[in-house]
């Protein structure tokens, strides 16, 4: 179920780029897109559920980082290497 849910980049981070000076949309990944980027070393998914919702999941993405969004976001992102790809879920 969560396959079918949630394998969108995270539509509410796009409000948070754009406040990051990034100013760009951020794109949409089907499940079918994700599912052929998953295991490659140039991509990082991410699951940024809250955490009520992720403790109560029994679906999560094998493989996924968990990071939390009700903490702060800044210092999670930077992080991450800039070339890599980087897929948020949630649901």
């Amino acid at each position: 179920m969560i396959l079918i849910g949630v394998l969108s980049l995270l539509g509410g981070m796009a409000g948070t780029v754009r406040a990051m000076g990034k100013g760009a949309e951020v794109p949409r990944v089907t499940k079918e897109q994700l599912l052929s980027m998953m295991g490659k070393p140039d991509v990082v998914i991410l699951d940024v559920r809250e955490s009520g919702s992720w403790k109560e999941s029994k679906q999560k993405i094998q493989g996924a980082v968990r990071e939390n969004p009700e903490k702060d976001i800044q210092g999670w992102y930077d992080q991450y290497p800039k070339e890599k790809t980087l897929v948020f879920y949630c649901s």
